[in-house]
């Protein structure tokens, strides 16, 4: 146990005690809280759609330098994307906030507007049919749209998502791999839950969950005869810590999704968790062989010791009985240093 916590701590596991770390490697389903756990937390452009001829960078290039302005999340990941592409972004005059959901400025002469459904209403009407189909779809993954008017004329419309971490695909690879089922819990729509879960692979998922509701789910899953554990990183998630057999943190959780876990990953990755997993499995087949050598050794050597065989003339004289006794440990110990130098 000593060996297998020492080698978790080197790849940035940390865990509280070695009863956490057997328990995991019995587990057979891990439920995975999704804002900062799957995903990232933050916006990302998904898609930009056209039209009347205009090209993706232009109408990027166009929202990102109206929200040049601002400190909107959604406008922070426009301006990011826009710089990632190498679009140069255009000075902008009288920068306005809409209150219905947009904002609004001059870029080179022509005034530009940016917003929701409500805003496209007040200052173009209504989407092109086509146009209106694709946006639909894209609303039913879940993602926000924000439209980019020209003169009060639809130029195109961007797509935005919370962006699914690529680590979160290899990890449920990786478990399914291992024959361990993945769900997740989350409190957003059926549609987003349902196209996260088919994104990344995930065998099970529970969607328009409330914080305290985590736990009932965390229970249902256990109902299944199965050990649970949960991942998570959010302070209304302790009660689902509890709940579960084993409760794992990221790193970048807050204090009390840390204080009720048992084991922290710090460096915020879920490719962490089949590593784990892996290395309990490997710790628990230590034990065994442990148990084996230790058991094995004194079934033979305890009767010689005892005199059983003196009659045979063999005997085990206490001096060296003392140094196979030592040796024994030696043995034990030298085989669990091993742990160390195990992959995972």
């Amino acid at each position: 146990i000593a060996a297998g916590i020492g080698r978790a701590g080197k790849s940035g596991i940390l865990i509280k005690g070695g009863m956490h770390l057997e328990n995991l490697g019995k587990t057979k389903a891990i439920a995975f809280d999704k804002t900062g756990t799957l995903t990232k937390g933050e916006f990302g452009v998904d898609a930009i759609l056209v039209v009347d001829g205009m090209k993706e960078d232009e109408v990027l290039a166009l929202a990102a330098s109206v929200n040049s302005q601002s400190e909107h999340p959604l406008a922070k990941a426009m301006v990011a994307e826009a710089n990632k592409r190498g679009l140069v972004l255009a000075s902008v005059k009288d920068f306005a906030r809409i209150p219905s959901g947009g904002a609004k400025a001059f870029v080179e002469g022509k005034e530009i507007v940016l917003g929701n459904d409500r805003v496209l209403a007040e200052y173009a009407g209504v989407l092109p049919p086509d146009h209106a189909v694709s946006v639909a779809h894209l609303a039913s993954q879940g993602k926000t749209v924000v439209h980019v008017l020209s003169e009060k004329k639809l130029v195109g419309s961007i797509a935005l998502a919370d962006v699914i971490r690529e680590e979160s695909r290899e990890a449920v690879a990786t478990l399914k791999k291992m024959g361990i089922r993945s769900a997740m819990v989350t409190g957003d729509s059926e549609d987003v839950a349902k196209w996260v879960a088919g994104e990344i692979g995930l065998d099970e998922y529970f969607a328009k969950v409330l914080p305290h509701e985590k736990s009932e789910k965390v229970r249902f899953l256990q109902s299944k005869g199965q050990k649970v554990a949960m991942v998570v990183d959010g302070v209304n998630d302790a009660p689902a810590l509890t709940q579960a057999d084993l409760g794992i943190a990221i790193g970048a959780g807050t204090n009390v999704a840390i204080e009720s876990a048992g084991i922290i990953l710090v460096k915020n990755d879920p490719r962490d968790i089949p590593k784990i997993v892996t290395l309990s499995r490997l710790t628990y087949c230590k034990m065994i062989q442990n148990l084996f050598w230790a058991s094995g050794y004194n079934i033979i050597a305890l009767p010689i010791a005892a005199g059983a065989f003196a009659s045979r003339g063999i005997i085990l004289e206490p001096a060296v009985a003392a140094v196979f006794m030592s040796l024994s440990t030696v043995i034990v110990a030298f085989n669990a240093v091993l742990l160390k130098r195990q992959e995972i």
